[in-house]
């Protein structure tokens, strides 16, 4: 039986739950009191599972929906900056119901993620900046092109070894040494 409330216990923290201890309903006062601002918004933020599910399943079919019809805007940059943009930004929270936005952002400023971590954030700036501010049709076009990019080496920071294989693969095709 001990195996089996382990084992629950990893799943909840697989999927962000927070599990409860023995001794936390025994500690008050200065404990709390030490608690960080996402610390209290995660206790305040407890959702069920199921609502986890649906609130994730909501926002990334969001991100998803918005990434897609900024096809159709194509070819008025501007717009289409915007709404690839906000469809990115949709996905990017959709995780945070799975796993919870403390893990979340630990997550995003692990020590292996911090630079792509960085510069996606720096590109989805740069590309509502030139999109909703310079109103410039080619910087929102090469600031979209960069979050792209930016996007992609994110995502492959959550693969063990991809970044490696993928910077190994790029120097193999491009390297003009023979």
């Amino acid at each position: 039986m001990e195996k089996m409330n382990q084992a629950l216990e990893k799943m909840k923290m697989l999927v962000g739950m927070e599990v409860e201890e023995e001794d936390e309903e025994q500690t008050s006062g200065p404990s709390r009191d030490s608690s960080s601002f996402i610390d209290d918004f995660n206790r305040n933020c407890a959702l069920s599972s199921k609502q986890r599910l649906y609130g994730f399943a909501i926002c990334f079919v969001s991100g998803l929906a918005c990434t897609f019809l900024s096809m159709l805007v194509f070819f008025h940059p501007i717009k289409f900056g915007v709404t690839f943009t906000f469809g990115n930004l949709l996905a990017l929270g959709s995780t945070a119901f799975l796993i919870g936005p403390k893990r979340q952002v630990t997550m995003m400023l692990d020590p292996v993620r911090i630079y792509a971590t960085a510069l996606y954030l720096a590109s989805i700036i740069i590309a509502l900046f030139c999109a909703v501010y310079v109103h410039s049709k080619i910087l929102t076009l090469f600031a979209v092109i960069l979050e792209f990019g930016a996007l992609f080496w994110y995502s492959l920071s959550y693969v063990p070894f991809a970044r490696s294989m993928v910077s190994k693969i790029m120097v193999g095709c491009f390297d003009t040494e023979f």
